[in-house]
């Protein structure tokens, strides 16, 4: 624990810091998430990770490969909490599919937007369009495919030809996503009306 000791491999250290609370590998997601989104991807360090969660570089790869790994975890983290609503709202035959529709949107916007970094804007990194990060698109595109299947039970979906419900999915999929840009810009005003106000916008575009 000292300066010295002349070790130069760094030790795996207690599963939690008192300080923080988090485990190690939570406190270098955290440390990604901040740097990622305020330095870049590309500019931002594996040691400058390591040095923002408190622990050595040598000591970071005893908890992940490196900041690929990082950045895929931190993007399947935008999208799973979406997707598992998502699966709830499906097997919810009572609720009209238009209103599970809108909530969907506006719990997606909502989580999003609501985290102290702007992650959703790592969706634009060159890098994550490599297979390293096959994962996190198939996340996305089984969330896509839940909006799909909400639209199609939904009056105004249900009759509309397949290619033009892939359109209408992809603008409305589009419209969500790309709140992350228009929040970005305004970061002060409050994310659940922010969220509803897109709800009701994408609604619209389903036709509904």
């Amino acid at each position: 624990m000292g300066t010295g000791g002349g070790r130069r491999v760094g030790r795996p250290r207690a599963a939690q810091r008192p300080d923080s609370g988090l485990t190690p590998r939570a406190e270098l997601l955290a440390a990604a998430a901040e740097l990622f989104t305020t330095r870049g991807y590309a500019a931002t360090t594996t040691r400058a990770v390591a040095e923002r969660a408190g622990m050595r570089q040598a000591s970071m790869y005893h908890y992940v490969s490196g900041k690929e790994e990082l950045l895929a975890e931190l993007l399947e983290s935008t999208v799973t909490p979406s997707l598992t609503f998502a699966r709830k709202l499906l097997a919810d035959d009572a609720a009209p599919a238009g209103s599970r529709l809108w909530e969907l949107c506006r719990t997606d916007v909502e989580l999003l937007c609501g985290g102290p970094h702007n992650l959703g804007g790592l969706y634009l990194l060159p890098e994550v369009r490599t297979e390293r990060f096959a994962g996190f698109h198939a996340v996305r595109a089984e969330l896509k495919d839940a909006y799909r299947q909400l639209l199609a039970a939904t009056p105004a979906g249900g009759v509309l030809a397949k290619s033009e419900l892939d359109l209408r999915t992809d603008l409305l999929f589009g419209l969500i996503e790309g709140v992350i840009l228009v929040h970005r810009s305004d970061p002060e005003r409050p994310v659940s009306a922010f969220a509803e106000a897109t709800a009701d916008a994408a609604l619209r575009i389903a036709g509904i």
